[in-house]
């Protein structure tokens, strides 16, 4: 979730009358080898992927069910992943290739 729309949502949720818990996420169910692809194509690599098949298993992806705040704030994030990330990963890149350093200090970017 881009953190525009994670920074609206908590001040939407802080600012209401809404008392229960509401979950704050995009919808967009995506596993980790989803992810990688997505990055790959971004940076336009191919990864070599290597699995520890005796590692414990988790969840096959994660998304959130944004139905409850939908309902009550007729709101819910931008299911954009693949954009987040393009934008993000250009946007280091930029640096990089730039020679300045990205430097992130709660929340400060340089």
């Amino acid at each position: 979730m881009w953190i525009d729309d994670c920074v609206k949502g908590t001040q939407m949720i802080m600012d209401g009358d809404f008392v229960e818990p509401l979950n704050l996420g995009s919808n967009e169910l995506v596993s980790i080898n989803q992810l990688v692809g997505m990055v790959e194509e971004i940076g336009g690599v191919k990864l070599k992927r290597s699995y520890n098949l005796k590692a414990p298993k988790g969840v096959n992806g994660r998304n959130s069910d944004n139905t409850p705040i939908q309902k009550i704030y007729n709101w819910e994030p931008a299911p954009k992943l693949r954009d987040d990330l393009e934008r993000t990963y250009h946007r280091i890149y930029d640096q990089m290739t730039k020679g300045k350093v990205l430097r992130v200090e709660a929340g400060v970017h340089s």
